[in-house]
């Protein structure tokens, strides 16, 4: 496995960016429309098609979900992913039509330092097309990219990352993928250890482990500009086959890694948002035992996912990522 969302046979992700805007959109693309839910904890969230996810709605798939940078002009992103879908005559059938199901969600990266003035009609659409045509079965790339571009969180840069794992005793396996713009922090005060250091695998996000002590501003409330200006969207996914109200539990659990991973995390100023998605190819044994270690493990990995798009996008020791985000961002 490549460690990252693509491990889940059936779905393809693909990034593109507007480098002077310091924005961009991560499309996550299924090979076949595909059961998926959303649990949303944040006080602040923005959302497309989010409705349709509720277990007693009609349609029973999606083919894509995007997340977006740009606040609410990023929800312009899903219309492009949309057309792209249309020209592959993919979409929920209405009598001879075809309309693709396209849920979103966006992140606040209007103050990052980007230039946003782009008049009468914002790229979002445009970016949305182009990561959905660049859409690949490959190891998603992470860091800054895609919807973690422009990122920010309390000390460092913010990024997106992925990471996977099989789950033990169920013959499947849960992935996820996050773009980290979070209000808190995701180390441990100032210091360079992550929160996330007790599920690394290997050395993936620098091999520390947990840290030694705790110090005293390891829970001091975060000075990061402009507080009403924050969002990490996550999406989990596995092979498993559920229904559209167990894809609900499995996002349900998995907000657990964003609580273990950033602090504070779903607070009143951010829109946290957990995505689900199951493609169905492996049957659960046992439905509710599988369904809680399938939980278990989503939590987990989307810990790891959300420290490895910070480690990515920084790639500097924590001292100099701090520089650089004070550099471009202000103290």
């Amino acid at each position: 496995m490549s460690g990252s969302l693509t491990d889940i046979p059936g779905i393809r992700v693909g990034h593109a960016e507007e480098t002077r805007a310091l924005s961009g959109v991560t499309a996550i693309v299924f090979d076949a429309a595909t059961v998926a839910a959303v649990d949303i904890r944040g006080g602040g969230p923005g959302t497309r098609e989010t409705d349709l996810l509720d277990p007693e709605r009609t349609v029973p798939g999606v083919d894509a979900l995007v997340l977006s940078g740009g606040s609410v002009f990023g929800l312009d992103a899903a219309a492009g992913v949309t057309a792209w879908l249309a020209e592959t005559g993919r979409g929920f059938a209405v009598g001879p039509a075809r309309v693709p199901i396209v849920p979103a969600a966006i992140l606040f990266d209007l103050l990052n330092g980007g230039d946003k003035e782009w008049g009468r009609y914002p790229p979002y659409r445009d970016l949305g097309y182009a990561a959905a045509a660049a859409a690949s079965a490959g190891p998603v790339a992470m860091g800054s990219v895609g919807a973690g571009l422009g990122a920010r969180t309390a000390n460092l840069k913010g990024g997106l990352g992925s990471a996977s794992a099989t789950v033990e005793g169920t013959g499947a396996r849960v992935a996820a993928l996050v773009a980290v713009n979070a209000l808190g922090r995701v180390t441990v005060g100032d210091g360079p250890h992550f929160w996330a250091a007790p599920f690394e695998e290997g050395a993936e996000f620098g091999g520390l482990g947990p840290a030694p002590t705790t110090p005293p501003d390891a829970f001091a409330w975060p000075a990061k500009p402009m507080p009403s200006a924050n969002t990490t969207l996550a999406v989990v996914a596995t092979d498993a086959r559920l229904t559209k109200a167990e894809a609900r539990r499995l996002a349900v659990m998995a907000q657990d890694g964003l609580a273990r991973s950033i602090v504070p995390a779903h607070t009143p100023l951010d829109g946290d948002l957990v995505f689900a998605a199951a493609t169905g190819a492996v049957p659960l044994a046992d439905p509710v035992g599988d369904l809680a270690r399938l939980g278990d493990a989503a939590a987990r990995v989307l810990a790891r996912a959300v420290a490895l798009g910070v480690h990515r996008a920084s790639a500097l020791p924590v001292a100099g990522a701090q520089a650089a985000w004070r550099d471009r961002f202000g103290d």
